[in-house]
């Protein structure tokens, strides 16, 4: 019989990938069986899904840090989803890793933040029973909300790593297996991930005269660079010389370029982050979405006429959550001005 295309590139990948990579002939497999795609191996065929989701496009009009910043070149959840892909693909690359497996938990890894970035996050957090975290709302959004509940089923190794991605503050370079994804592609992303919010976040509050690129401790602008493309290629340079030096299927980063990736995190979040210019809009997009779900809380009716269903799928406040947390910025807005704000009378 005669092999498809698919079984081609699988055996391309068997011949050219480092020992360490995950192959796509060996995913461990989706939740529900189906058939094999003749021409695109497994993750290849993940990354389709996420890219044609409805839940990846609504990524252009979500907050990154600024909210609903008036300049055009302002970074968005979805700019921020493509740096890191590109960051990642790059190291992945380099390593002879599987760079669709890359590609497919860079472009999952937000699919569940909410509107209004990390302030969206923390009120959510607040007022739903349970709590709320975005990683888990991604595999929520991709397991359960798209195609109408359905899912996109995909692969154990791109759920892993889209669930594993997040550190906060937390630990970059993590020795917990438990913390970490279980494929070393996963684990691109993961430092990916950072290397691309922490560049892009000093470029941003430098372009809204947050800082100045003189406000930048001078330890990392020597070790890292003077400018952005400089900093983000001292930091994935570092990771894929050392990791090829050291081998043994871990990710590596010398001792003086990982202390000035932590230096430059804890500046960001003292100086940007938690800057008083950044916040000051924060408490009025907290108030949006606890407003929203008060009332619909108190309007079930009124919540599923919104969400187009005749019963509920899960608990009320679980329901509620992911229509507000699915919400992109301007529609969090305009829903809120429908529901709350007098309309003007129209005289014809």
């Amino acid at each position: 019989m005669e092999r498809t295309i698919r079984e081609e590139l699988e055996e391309q990948e068997r011949l050219i990938f480092s020992p360490f990579a995950a192959l796509s002939s060996r995913t461990q497999g989706r939740q529900r069986p189906e058939e094999e795609c003749s021409l695109r191996p497994a993750y290849q065929h993940d990354r389709d899904r996420i890219i044609h989701s409805k839940s990846f496009r609504r990524l252009k009009h979500k907050t990154q840090v600024f909210l609903t910043p008036t300049g055009d070149h302002y970074r968005t959840r979805l700019t921020h989803t493509l740096e890191v892909s590109q960051i990642a693909r790059t190291i992945s690359k380099s390593l002879h890793l599987n760079e669709d497996l890359t590609e497919a938990i860079s472009l999952g890894h937000d699919l569940g933040h909410t509107p209004f970035g990390h302030a969206g996050e923390d009120t959510l957090n607040e007022v739903v029973p349970g709590g709320f975290n975005h990683a888990d709302q991604s595999l929520r959004v991709l397991d359960l909300l798209e195609k109408d509940g359905l899912g996109l089923n995909l692969t154990v190794e791109v759920r892993n790593g889209i669930l594993k991605h997040s550190k906060g503050r937390g630990v970059i370079m993590g020795q917990d297996e438990e913390d970490m994804a279980s494929t070393l592609e996963g684990r691109v992303v993961r430092i990916a991930d950072i290397i691309a919010y922490i560049n892009h976040d000093i470029d941003d509050a430098i372009r809204g005269e947050i800082i100045s690129i003189g406000d930048i401790p001078r330890s990392c602008l020597d070790c890292l660079g003077e400018t952005h493309s400089k900093r983000i290629n001292t930091m994935v340079n570092d990771i894929i010389l050392e990791t090829r030096k050291r081998g043994k299927g871990r990710l590596s980063i010398t001792e003086e370029v990982l202390t000035s990736i932590l230096k430059l995190r804890d500046f960001l979040w003292d100086r940007v982050y938690e800057n008083e210019t950044v916040h000051q809009d924060f408490h009025k997009a907290s108030k949006i979405l606890k407003e929203l779900y008060e009332y619909f809380m108190v309007h079930p009716d009124s919540f599923l006429s919104f969400i187009e269903r005749e019963s509920l799928y899960d608990s009320l406040e679980r329901c509620i959550c992911d229509f507000l947390a699915g919400m992109t910025d301007r529609y969090a807005f305009h829903l809120y001005e429908r529901l709350f704000l007098p309309l003007p009378w129209m005289i014809l």
